[in-house]
């Protein structure tokens, strides 16, 4: 790992306009120094289906993966779908777990969202916390950053005009630094 740590994003909504791309956004606009983060494409996968996988890997799933695994961590901002995460989330999240190298494995993993009720994405961090342990990822455990009431913090153009959720925002960017160079290999 080099001094700049290189985050790879994910965003569980393929809505350029949607709360969570707005809260992606704030997040690169708000980095730590010495913190990169990219967004990595996932709205040009398939359904992931195991009889495509065994004639080989589409090349959105590869690319994918390639982003994911060269990067330091990885940060994942999600909406909630019927108190969980997003179908497309999920499928890319699929389709990587079965790469070898396996993208997520060992890796520190920063996770937040935005939703319009009153208690943002609770339940979907919860299940992508659950699937962490699968995949093996650490996932920073403080702060958690649940945007509640969405539509009340980010202006017309997209910008989080709520100061307080910008510095939680922040504040877990700088846990996943800490935690990114704590879990970096020795040596």
């Amino acid at each position: 790992m080099s001094d700049t740590i290189r985050v790879a994003a994910l965003c569980g909504s393929l809505r350029k306009a949607s709360y969570n791309m707005m809260a992606l956004r704030t997040a690169i606009e708000v980095a730590p120094a010495g913190m990169t983060i990219t967004p990595a494409e996932i709205g040009d996968l398939p359904l992931y289906n195991d009889d495509i996988r065994q004639q080989g890997f589409p090349a959105p799933a590869e690319r994918l993966g390639k982003a994911l695994g060269e990067a330091d961590a990885i940060l994942i901002v999600t909406p909630e779908y019927n108190f969980s995460i997003p179908g497309v989330l999920k499928n890319a999240i699929d389709w990587v777990s079965r790469l070898q190298p396996q993208p997520f494995d060992n890796k520190p993993v920063a996770i937040m969202g935005a939703a319009m009720g009153p208690l943002g994405t609770g339940r979907a961090q919860y299940d992508l916390r659950k699937m962490m342990v699968f995949l093996n990822a650490h996932p920073v455990n403080k702060p958690e950053v649940f945007i509640g009431m969405a539509q009340t913090k980010f202006d017309a153009d997209g910008k989080l005009t709520d100061q307080p959720t910008r510095e939680f925002i922040q504040k877990l960017l700088v846990a996943l630094q800490a935690w990114t160079a704590q879990l970096k290999p020795k040596g």
